[in-house]
């Protein structure tokens, strides 16, 4: 069984840094996309960076490039989310997104608070 599961998150004052980790299990470590979504409070879910395993490929938002950094652990199975000069515009609960041989997969989400 394929899991996901993130911790990290939290409240932190604006300009403040935070980093996410999604500990993912249950399947191979071959071919897949793994990333981050969030989703604010009253909007929709959104992504907001991933990185491709088979070539390393990332991908961010424009909301947050320049600002967080998505990187992988692979011996630990862990992608992190770095998330640097934080603004309260960044509050939402964090989603760990999996995409591996057509099939998708989420955790339960982290939230993170950020305070002016």
């Amino acid at each position: 069984e394929v899991q996901l599961v993130e911790s990290g998150g939290g409240l932190v004052e604006a300009g403040g840094s935070l980093r996410l980790s999604c500990a993912a299990s249950g399947f191979t470590f071959d071919e897949y996309a793994i990333g981050w979504f969030r989703q604010a409070p009253g909007k929709e879910r959104e992504g907001i960076s991933c990185i491709s395993r088979s070539d390393g490929t990332t991908y961010y938002d424009d909301s947050v490039k320049a600002r967080f950094t998505i990187s992988t652990d692979n011996a630990k199975n862990t992608v992190y989310l770095q998330m640097n000069s934080l603004k309260p515009e960044d509050t939402a609960v964090y989603y760990c997104n999996l995409h591996r041989h057509g099939s998708e997969y989420w955790g339960k989400g982290t939230p993170v608070t950020v305070s002016s």
